[in-house]
């Protein structure tokens, strides 16, 4: 029997045509785990393409647009489950234009599958997704030398591509990083292990993911509860009961703790904890509750319960490392929404502390332009304050998205520092 502690969540990532689409699909169809009306839609489509076989990448492409241009352009997810663990994937774009489709799917990823073009080796898109995955701190990398079969399925080949992505990891803060040749297309390394690569002594795609060993990402020690309603039902039973309804973003809270709410600064203690099923004597995260306090106290949406002795900092100077998302550059000194936790506020960019120059991972100074693609850390100012942690401590909250109030576009999003 399988249980929620062996699920692994892993994004693809890489330039576009590296073969992610592809490398899924073979994951999907060698471990069995496509549905028989899938594979014979599937076929069909493979047919009208005018491929001898199945074309794999039509697994995960689904849209339209997609299927006729032969390109990942949304976020595709997809379940599949082996006898040792359950497994969702988020099949990212590779075109840049879309980078910000690959930041939306490794966000919540335990690991990131980094594809490279045997032919290509290591190029300008590769740094950039490696660096965003070192941003969102996922703690495991796995890169993908895919494509073997065009160079000849050459030892030396993969031995250059390793030192080229070794020689940009270690400038970055990258902890677990492994490599597979493989051959997405005709399946070497991806569920089986490759009789075309003797060379290689590692462990097959698959049997790498089913064995890596997950830790949680959630904090369990600093107790944060973010507000997102204030329940007042007004029928038989339950006329004077007021709840703060939300989900417990870290830690653990129980009956009888005593709470801070920020940032007004008023003191409790928890009266119950309640859910749909009952009342409960503890609640932590990821958890959906409903909390009562022992006093009357004023909060809405936005504000944050936290325990007495453990409190976040509330700041309205925030530094962040940005990762800029808009086709239009970032306006100069403009309003945005800032979105943190249930809490949204107006914010300004400050100031561009500095730029990265994605090739050479260098800081750029003295460039206050933000352009699609750029990743900065910046200063950002809000009108009232946020209840933070680094994103190092805390990922949710540590991270924070921007949002253009004429378009209502999501332009930026961001890690505390």
């Amino acid at each position: 029997m399988l249980d929620n502690n062996q699920l692994l969540r892993f994004t693809t990532a890489g330039s576009v045509d590296d073969g992610k689409s592809t490398l899924i699909g073979r994951l999907l169809y060698d471990s069995k785990s496509i549905f028989e009306d899938q594979l014979q839609a599937i076929e069909k489509t493979s047919k009208k393409k005018g491929h001898d076989g199945v074309d794999l990448a039509l697994f995960t492409d689904g849209l339209r647009d997609e299927r006729e241009q032969g390109i990942t352009i949304d976020v595709a997810y997809r379940y599949f489950t082996t006898p040792k663990r359950k497994f969702i994937i988020a099949d990212t774009p590779g075109h840049i234009q879309y980078t910000r489709n690959m930041v939306t799917g490794a966000s919540t990823a335990n690991v990131a599958t980094i594809l490279i073009d045997a032919r290509h080796g290591v190029i300008e898109q590769t740094k950039r997704h490696a660096f965003i995955a070192s941003l969102l701190q996922i703690p495991h990398i796995i890169v993908c030398i895919n494509k073997m079969d065009l160079v000849d399925y050459s030892e030396e080949v993969y031995n250059n591509i390793v030192r080229q992505f070794e020689d940009i990891s270690s400038k970055m803060l990258v902890t677990d990083v492994r490599f597979i040749p493989m051959s997405a297309l005709n399946g070497d390394n991806v569920v089986n292990k490759s009789e075309n690569m003797p060379w290689y002594q590692g462990a097959p795609m698959l049997h790498t993911l089913e064995t890596m060993h997950i830790s949680s990402d959630i904090n369990k020690v600093d107790a944060r509860f973010p507000v997102q309603t204030v329940l007042r039902p007004q029928r038989e039973g339950f006329i004077d009961y007021r709840g703060y309804a939300g989900r417990v973003a870290s830690g653990i809270f129980r009956k009888g703790d005593e709470i801070t709410v920020m940032p007004s600064g008023f003191t409790s203690k928890i009266k119950t904890i309640d859910t749909l099923k009952g009342e409960l004597e503890e609640a932590y995260a990821p958890m959906s509750v409903s909390i009562t306090l022992e006093d009357d106290i004023d909060i809405s949406r936005g504000d944050m319960i936290v325990r007495s002795n453990n409190k976040p900092e509330a700041l309205q100077d925030i530094e962040v490392m940005l990762c800029w998302l808009n086709n239009n550059p970032a306006k100069p000194r403009a309003k945005y929404t800032i979105k943190h936790t249930s809490n949204e506020q107006k914010a300004m960019i400050k100031e561009v502390v500095y730029k990265y120059n994605i090739n050479t991972l260098d800081r750029i100074h003295d460039d206050n332009e933000l352009n699609m693609n750029d990743i900065c850390k910046v200063k950002i100012r809000t009108t009232k304050p946020l209840m933070v942690d680094s994103y190092r401590e805390n990922r949710t909250t540590g991270s924070i998205i921007l949002v253009d109030d004429s378009t209502n576009e999501t332009v930026a999003a961001g890690m505390i520092v």
